[in-house]
Order: structure tokens, then sequence, then C-alpha cells
């Protein structure tokens, strides 16, 4: 039986997110399957269509998946989970070949996919559109969405919390996941979206930083309702800032691709012209994993009162730069910088969010009804710090596995029960805007501050007293005024905040992306940070 939506679509599942995970998901379920796939804001609004690297793959005979184990794991700095990082591995190119036959247009040399690579990797392996690969397969992925007429794509919805038992017209404490409410972002009302099944593929937590590479919609949504439901999430400590960012005042947010690196480019001081790789990890250099060298890059800034460092590629060819680097090339030039004849400058800026929703292989998360995959989950691929190009290949491993596990065990899920409308008969509309302005700003700014790349623990208890005093004030405007998107935004970064420094405060060592002053060592075992709600 197959429920009614506020719009009056019928669907058998509902997923949050239209990025990879999400759309790969939709289009696997979408065999059998009538699915709804909502999106904040646009459809392609996520982080998908920002990642510029490539998708992690052994395809070549002199490279081996023992291979990409091992260095998925030495960059996880041993907290991965192995069952975990082989599974995903092993189906890497299964997943190419899939986008393949959706016409994602992968770059060739003499008819083969050409590989490039990026740091932490022992092999070519990267696969890759230009330095365009996520927009590449994000329009692959939602040109087949689109096509599909089991698939209904619902852009301009901002999810609030999930549905589940004790929203029942006859109250239950079970807790299972029944689908979400979420807010028309035009209209301002809030609608029951109901299925049997849920997927939760909402990306991370970025935008919780004063500097990120994150789209404008990372705001951890998916991550802190999970967390309400009752869902335990883990490593949300582990925050990886990408080393180069570039450094603009009037552009905010555009990455300079680990591959830059991957092809040759230099780091140097931007005064002296020195490599300065050679003091941090003299064997690797600038091909180091992305912890080591934004750790370098920030000590740098900080120990010569830098503005930025310089990421130089000008030694290549001309020819070569712009062959593999159009998009940045093309956009460093209208901002007057000409990166086959100088170097750019560049800051670390957070990039991605290594923890997340507890998932097992099934991307089953605790909650009956609710699976989970991409971004906002810790399925245990990337432990301690996410190797370059593993996490485009995360989605679309985890979303077919969504998608696989809820086929396989549909008889056994129950039809959903009679669920109340969203109640807003006790709030009125808000008329002080500015306290969500004012809150959003000094979130980022503390946690960028205080739990940034270099952490103590006397900056994080900071950070955690920010958070309660904040925490109060937000839980009293949500209960009072009806929900906006800034909203709902605020609270859920919030929340992912404090979730965040209480990982943060909980290693008593420094490992992978958490480097503490307090604890610098590496602890004999490598253990999760799990918080249980």
């Amino acid at each position: 039986m197959a429920t009614h939506d506020a719009s009056g679509q019928t669907h058998d599942v509902v997923i949050i997110g239209s990025g990879a995970a999400g759309l790969t998901a939709a289009l696997a379920l979408a065999e059998t399957r009538r699915v709804l796939v909502l999106a904040k804001g646009s459809l392609t609004g996520g982080s998908t269509a920002w990642a510029q690297g490539g998708i992690a793959a052994v395809l070549d005979a002199g490279d081996t998946f023992d291979n990409h184990v091992r260095d998925t794991m030495v960059a996880g700095a041993g907290l991965n989970d192995p069952d975990t990082v082989e599974f995903v591995i092993s189906r890497a190119p299964q997943s190419i070949d899939r986008l393949t036959e959706l016409g994602v247009p992968f770059n060739r040399e003499s008819g083969d996919l050409h590989l490039t690579r990026e740091g932490g990797h022992s092999h070519r392996r990267i696969v890759h559109v230009d330095d365009a690969t996520g927009w590449a397969v994000q329009e692959a992925l939602l040109r087949a969405a689109e096509a599909n007429p089991n698939i209904t794509l619902l852009p301009g919805r901002t999810c609030i919390d999930f549905i589940t038992d004790r929203h029942r017209e006859q109250f239950s404490a079970a807790g299972r996941v029944w689908g979400v409410y979420a807010l028309d972002e035009e209209s301002g009302r809030v609608e029951r979206h109901v299925a049997r099944a849920t997927i939760l593929a909402t990306g991370g937590a970025g935008r919780v930083y004063q500097f990120s590479t994150a789209p404008r919609g990372a705001t951890g949504d998916g991550i802190a309702m999970a967390w309400r439901a009752g869902a335990r999430v883990s490593n949300m400590e582990m925050m990886q800032f990408h080393p180069t960012c570039l450094y603009n005042l009037d552009v905010k947010n555009f990455l300079i691709t680990e591959a830059v690196r991957g092809e040759g480019g230099h780091l140097l001081h931007p005064e002296t012209g020195r490599r300065f790789m050679v003091d941090y990890d003299p064997e690797r250099m600038e091909l180091a994993p992305r912890d080591v060298v934004a750790r370098a890059i920030d000590d740098q800034i900080k120990r010569f009162g830098l503005d930025y460092v310089h990421l130089d590629i000008s030694h290549q060819p001309a020819d070569f730069v712009k062959g593999h680097f159009p998009t940045i090339h093309d956009k460093l030039m209208t901002l007057g910088i000409d990166m086959t004849a100088q170097p750019i400058p560049v800051v670390p800026a957070q990039h991605y969010t290594c923890g997340g929703v507890v998932v097992d292989l099934d991307a089953r998360t605790d909650i009956p009804g609710l699976w989970a995959a991409g971004e906002c989950t810790e399925s245990g691929l990337h432990g301690a710090n996410r190797l370059a190009s593993n996490s485009l290949l995360e989605c679309f491993v985890f979303g077919e596995a969504a998608a696989r596990d809820i086929l396989g065990r549909w008889d056994s899920l129950e039809a959903p029960p009679a669920i109340l409308p969203w109640d807003e008969s006790r709030v009125a509309d808000s008329d002080e805007e500015v306290v969500i302005k004012q809150n959003w700003t000094e979130i980022r700014r503390f946690m960028w501050n205080y739990v940034g790349i270099v952490r103590t623990t006397k900056r994080l208890e900071r950070a955690a007293s920010r958070i309660d005093l904040l925490m109060r004030e937000v839980d009293e405007y949500y209960g009072a005024f009806r929900v906006t998107t800034d909203l709902i935004e605020l609270r859920n970064l919030l929340q992912s905040a404090q979730l965040i420094v209480t990982s943060a405060l909980r290693r008593k060592e420094s490992r992978g992306l958490h480097y503490t002053l307090d604890y610098p060592e590496l602890a004999d075992e490598a253990k999760d940070t799990v918080l249980v709600p």
C-alpha cells in the first residue's frame, strides 16, 4: 500500500537529498517502487555537484584492491572498519560501469579511462571528468531520475524532523520512522511525507565552520534529525579540512582540487618561495594525506603571520595545466590569476564531515524504517580521515546497499499508520530574524577559532559553554515561532556543533583529523567515539 503526501503524490519510499547517494538509491528502487526525492533548495544544491576531484577505483592492472584498502586505512589512521573498507572498494569498478552507462563522460586516453592520482593514493586510480567530476555525475543521475516515471523530484523542501511513532494518531513510543515533516519553502506550509521506508542522504555539516568549501545548505540537517529521533552518531570530531581553498576576499569557498598537487603542484612559502612540506612529511611531501598537509599550512600561517601560502603548478607546461584543470583555470583567470604562470594563494577550509549517523553494510541506522547513505553517515569507511575521492564512491555503494536492503525486506515492512498533521496552533510569525543571523554567525566563528584544525581542551570547553547557552536561546525561539528554513538550519547547525564538541572532548589522543595539543600522542587502541541519544 502506497501512501499520499501533502501534494497528493503516492510513494513507497521517501529519500531526503538529491545528490549522488539519494539519486543512486532512487534509481535502484524505482524499478519496482514509487519514490519521492526531497531536496532543500534546488535539486543540484548539494555537495555532489561541487566535487572537483573524482572517484577512486582500482582499474589499472598494476593496482590492486589491497593497495586501495591499505591507502584508505593509512589515511584513516586505523580507525576505519576493515569490512566496510573492503566492501566499498571491491564495488568501485561496478559503480564506474553504471555511471558510464548513465552517460557520465569520463576522461579517456587512447580509449581507456584516464586515471589521475591524489594525495594519500599509492597509485593512479582517480576516474574523473576534467576537474568537474561531481557536476557531470549530478547531471547524469538527475537526467536519469527525471526520465523515470516512478521517481518524483520535489525541490524547495526543508525537512524539519522525522515522522515517528509518537506522531501517529494512535500514539506509540516504539520509535519507528514513517517519513518526514518538511517545510514548503515557497508557501511556508509544513507537509507530511509518509512512507514505508525513509533514506537519509542530506550530506555533511560543513557550514558549522566560518570557512568551508561545503555548499550553503550543508548545515548538518540529517545528522541532527537522526540524533533527535534516537540514532547514534559516531566520530563527529573528525572534520576534514581541505588544505587548499582559494584565498580571495571576494570569492568564498572556491576549492583548488587535490589533483593539482597530484599532478605536480608545489606548496611554497609566499615570501621565500621555499617548499615547506619537506619539514613535515619529507617522503610524501605534497602527496601526504589531507590532515598532514592542512596542519602544515595552518602551522606556516600561524608561525609566520601569513594570510595564505602558495600552491604552484606553473612549472608544468601551460597546455597540460589548462587541459587537466580547465574549470579552475578559467575561474582563476576571471580573478586575474594565471595558474600557468603564477602561484595560487590558498588556505585550509573545512571540507568534509567524516563522522555522522552510524550505519551498517546494509545502510541501516539504529531506527527501524530509516536508512542512510553518504556524508551524513559514519559507515566505517573513512575512519579518522577521508582518503581523497573515496566520498563519491561511498555514496554510490551505500545508495545501492540501502535500495537493495529495502527491496529485499519489502514484504516485511508495514504499511504506514495514520499520521498527525504538523501542529502550528501555538506559534506566531517571528519579528526578530536578526536573532537567527546573529546566532548563525557566532556559532561559525567560535567553531572555527575553538574547534578547528588544532584544538585544546580549554578551547573545546569554551565552545561547549557557548553552545549550552545558545541551545537554551534557540529552543525557546523555536518553540515560540513558525519555522523558516533559516530557523530550521540554525537549530540543526547548533545540534551538529554540540555533537562535534562533545565528541572532541571525549577523544583523549591525537588521531587523524583530531589534533589536540593536550593529548598529542596516539592512543594504543583505535576506538570510535560513539554518542548515544
